[in-house]
């Protein structure tokens, strides 16, 4: 069997419905690329790039991965692929996370993921409530981490309420504000990582997933 010369494989982990990020994906990318669903780990074997979204509980998500994916996203990742993770898809690049104590990352970067501490909004007196929904600026760190996020800072949407705390500060290409300043975005070589949800985040998200797929 042949493949493309340029596939995108986007990875059903069964944490989360895909189907938002699939139709983000097929608007922004290249239309001579195509773009694959998958829940088989060895499709991976034949992807240029992968996108992994997450929606949920860090735990199960982790458990998902880990019970297939885990080897071939290493593998990916170490032939030096692009990868894109959307929310917990970045979250699982790191060690480990508070939510699920015990459960194991992909610890492609080191690092961990915290609760957010937030503190309270000085107009109104009110404490910043969790989960963080809704739309929210992302500031880049520098002139290079803004082209990754696709060249021009915008706000994007985000639903969480844990955030990642890398080990190296040079892997943050974004932060945010919100109570508290956390990592919104981060990358290093072939990995993109980002706390927002570009398939919701209008023309900012389909920016950003553009400027991916143009690597």
């Amino acid at each position: 069997m042949g493949f493309p010369d340029v596939r995108i494989v986007i990875c059903q982990t069964g944490v989360g419905n895909v189907r938002s990020v699939v139709r983000a994906v097929e608007r922004t990318a290249p239309k001579t690329f195509e773009v694959v669903v998958s829940g088989v780990p060895a499709e991976l074997a034949h992807a240029d790039f992968v996108v992994v979204p997450g929606q949920g509980a860090f735990g199960a998500f982790a458990q998902s991965v880990q019970g297939g994916f885990a080897d071939a996203l290493q593998e990916h990742i170490a032939r030096g692929k692009p990868y894109l993770g959307i929310c917990l898809g970045m979250q699982v690049l790191f060690e480990d996370s508070e939510e699920a104590p015990g459960a194991k990352g992909l610890a492609v970067l080191p690092g961990h993921v915290r609760r957010m501490v937030c503190g309270v909004d000085p107009a109104s007196g009110v404490a910043y409530p969790l989960p963080h929904i809704g739309w929210n600026a992302v500031e880049p760190t520098n002139d290079s981490a803004r082209s990754s996020l696709g060249a021009v800072p915008d706000h994007f949407y985000f639903a969480h309420s844990y955030a990642v705390v890398p080990s190296d500060d040079s892997v943050a290409l974004a932060t945010t504000e919100y109570g508290m300043r956390f990592v919104s975005a981060i990358g290093k070589d072939n990995v993109l990582g980002v706390q927002f949800h570009p398939e919701k985040s209008q023309a900012a998200g389909r920016a950003l997933l553009a400027s991916f797929f143009a690597r």
